[in-house]
């Protein structure tokens, strides 16, 4: 199963000295029963793309909770077994957390698939985004219109071998 782990540029680099992206649990998002019943769709790019972005949108609130971090959404894609992967209660179509798993096996960096990362040009409205997520999630409207204009850019796709590179600029 493709799962995508939300982190940061210094989570990112730490899973590169250490060669682990976690022992587990770690959160990720997928395609679950839940993501692909609220999208109502089988087409499994369509799906996978769904799930990236709520792995982005996790990524943000890591950033939000760490104001030292470069302002770059991460996610790391890497196939696990099914076996690895559990969709907990709570986690269905209407729950916030839509698409989210738990991944209860370590998971080393080797078997990332691919890296996502925005652009240098997103940082100030990804650092907007992320000091309006706490008003957004208490339902205000402007806030809400500043996290969604981080969905504005597109992650940038990289090869694992590109990470050296990526946390360079950590």
């Amino acid at each position: 199963m493709r799962v995508y782990v939300p982190l940061t540029l210094p989570a990112l680099a730490e899973a590169h000295r250490t060669g682990e992206l976690g022992s587990g649990p770690l959160v990720a998002y997928a395609v679950t029963p839940g993501l692909r019943e609220w999208y109502v769709s089988e087409d499994i790019e369509e799906l996978e793309y769904a799930a990236l972005g709520r792995a982005a949108l996790a990524s943000l609130r890591l950033l939000a909770a760490d104001p030292d971090a470069v302002r770059r959404r991460v996610v790391v894609a890497v196939d696990v077994s099914d076996g690895a992967v559990s969709v907990g209660p709570g986690r269905g179509p209407e729950a916030p957390a839509l698409g989210e798993v738990t991944v209860t096996v370590a998971v080393p960096l080797a078997k990332a698939a691919s890296v996502h990362v925005d652009a240098e040009d997103a940082e100030p409205d990804v650092a907007a985004a992320a000091d309006a997520l706490e008003a957004a999630d208490g339902g205000d409207d402007d806030a809400q219109s500043v996290v969604d204009g981080a969905d504005d850019h597109e992650l940038l796709w990289f090869a694992t071998q590109e990470i050296p590179n990526l946390i360079g600029h950590a």
